[in-house]
């Protein structure tokens, strides 16, 4: 017999997709007599809470005002009242003709140049409408990315990761598959901090597997897998497939940056960048039907149609100069005695041109510039104001990668210790802060010093978070190779066998990252 949902939607007997978000089966709904998608959400022990299925809805609401193409329109959601998936919150969306990229590249493996950089394109003009309306992704994948038949990418599961919190995405993802979660996570997510361009480096780990077949980190555990998110440099492209441009290598390995600042500053940006490669695009049998079709004759002709009117300058236009009283005009938008108050307005366009003065290692530049604005902009807002705070972290990290490490240690102390009279001591963004100064002290070689305020962190870390708490493991990992890396081995291996022993304690003898700390153990002893 079959499963009808709502009285409305018919199950078809199997379902066409399952993933560690739920599943989803084709149906008909019965009422309008047409195809759709029914996708179920999986929760630990299928209990929702009610102000999860509150918030579930509100975010489905505001993802079904979504009007892109590129976007599936969702129809409905809800919660089932009866049956066989009674209580599972549920979505009702466009059913899509045609194969997920994750699909896609296991059969081709890898893709042909032109078509990865046509998906990650595709996929750009959908984010860059996404975070126009505020709307982050939060977890981009190839599974989560559609090729339709006509060759039309469609981004789905916008507003599931936006419904769920960090700790219920968590648990979910870990009921089937968190490493190939962590797999396309940005840095900042294991932080709990979002931003928009933590979707354009998942883009990046999606566009890094599209040409090469294989994920810029990969590790038999959850730790190695986001120590590499963390710390490591994927292996050039160029190098596992030498057909590749360099440009497109460049692209991608710069989506790749570990600080979001580094990376392009937006989607459309990204877009930009990509489309140059958007040429040469095989037959994709099976996957692509052959020959136009209306809705490559509609985009053919939307194509043409000027994007940006000539009287119209764009939004990432460089800010044009402003002339004070003495008619001398400010290079960077903020001229110094140009008025008496500065703006929100001011400082967001100072810190694009900071961010643009960064991609062109002018970082002396944009470094003396978020300085000047910085000093200003506390005068007039203070230096606990949160876009005061935002040209701050710009400031700190600039220094940070362009090698200026004693500014930048100085710079993320003050800010870890603004943020705490503001927020407390115990915030994630103050833990940070904390922890990117003591890696400066590092890069100084100031080892001890380093050592000091990791440890002190890591006491305040486990008094908050818990000893078992994924990040202080692995602040307990950076400790005891930092001190390997200064010759204090007798040091590393007590820090590291403790590691370890916590590790089998909670997970056996036999988890592949106890079997990783006793293999660096024991090459740290042979040293």
């Amino acid at each position: 017999m079959a499963i009808v949902i709502a009285d409305r939607y018919t199950l078809d007997p199997v379902h066409i997709g399952k993933g560690g978000m739920g599943e989803v089966w084709g149906a008909t709904d019965r009422r309008l007599r047409r195809r759709v998608a029914v996708k179920f959400i999986r929760f630990p022990d299928d209990e929702p809470d009610p102000d999860l299925v509150r918030r579930f809805v509100r975010e489905s609401q505001l993802t079904a005002r979504m009007d892109h193409p590129g976007v599936p329109v969702i129809h409905d959601a809800a919660q089932v009242g009866d049956g066989p998936f009674q209580g599972r919150l549920y979505l009702v969306m466009q059913l899509i003709d045609g194969i997920s990229v994750d699909d896609l590249v296991a059969e081709h493996d890898p893709l042909p140049i032109g078509w990865a950089a046509a998906i990650a394109a595709q996929t750009c003009a959908v984010l860059a409408y996404a975070h126009g309306r505020k709307l982050i992704h939060r977890d981009l994948k190839p599974s989560n990315l559609m090729l339709a038949r006509d060759g039309g990418v469609k981004v789905l599961d916008f507003g599931l990761a936006v419904a769920l919190d960090a700790s219920e995405r968590s648990r979910i993802t870990r009921t089937n598959q968190t490493v190939g979660t962590l797999a396309y996570m940005a840095p900042e997510q294991f932080r709990g901090e979002v931003e928009a361009r933590s979707d354009l480096y998942a883009l990046g780990c999606v566009l890094y597997r599209m040409l090469t077949g294989e994920l810029p980190f990969d590790g038999p555990t959850e730790a190695s897998v986001m120590h590499g998110q963390l710390y490591e440099k994927p292996a050039p492209i160029r190098d596992l497939r030498p057909d590749v441009p360099a440009g497109l290598e460049a692209v991608a390995l710069r989506l790749l940056a570990k600080q979001p600042q580094d990376r392009p500053a937006s989607a459309a940006e990204a877009y930009r960048l990509l489309e140059p490669y958007v040429t040469a695009l095989p037959e994709l049998p099976g996957a692509i039907d052959q020959g136009p079709t209306p809705w490559h004759m509609y985009a053919q002709v939307v194509g043409r149609i000027p994007a940006v009117p000539p009287d119209v300058p764009r939004d990432d236009a460089p800010p044009a100069s402003r002339t004070g009283a003495d008619g001398a005009g400010g290079h960077d938008g903020i001229g110094a005695g140009a008025r008496e108050e500065i703006s929100a307005g001011d400082l967001v366009r100072a810190r694009r041109q900071a961010e643009r003065l960064a991609r062109e290692s002018r970082y002396g530049e944009a470094a003396g510039m978020l300085t000047r604005v910085a000093e200003e902009a506390g005068t007039h807002l203070g230096d606990g104001h949160s876009d005061v705070i935002g040209v701050r972290i710009d400031l700190a990290n600039i220094l940070l990668t362009g090698g200026n490490y004693a500014r930048a240690a100085a710079a993320f102390h003050r800010l870890a210790e603004d943020l705490a009279r503001r927020d407390g001591p115990d915030t994630d963004l103050v833990f940070e802060f904390r922890r990117q100064e003591a890696t400066c002290h590092a890069a100084l070689g100031e080892s001890d010093l380093a050592l000091d305020r990791l440890r002190g962190l890591l006491t305040d870390q486990m008094r908050v978070r818990g000893r078992d708490d994924d990040r202080v493991t692995a602040l307990r990992e950076q400790i005891g190779l930092l001190l390997h890396g200064i010759g204090r081995n007798d040091e590393a291996v007590k820090v590291l066998g403790e590691l370890a022993a916590d590790l089998e304690r909670r997970h056996g003898p036999a988890a592949p990252a106890v079997r990783e700390l006793h293999a660096t153990i024991r090459r740290i002893t042979r040293d």
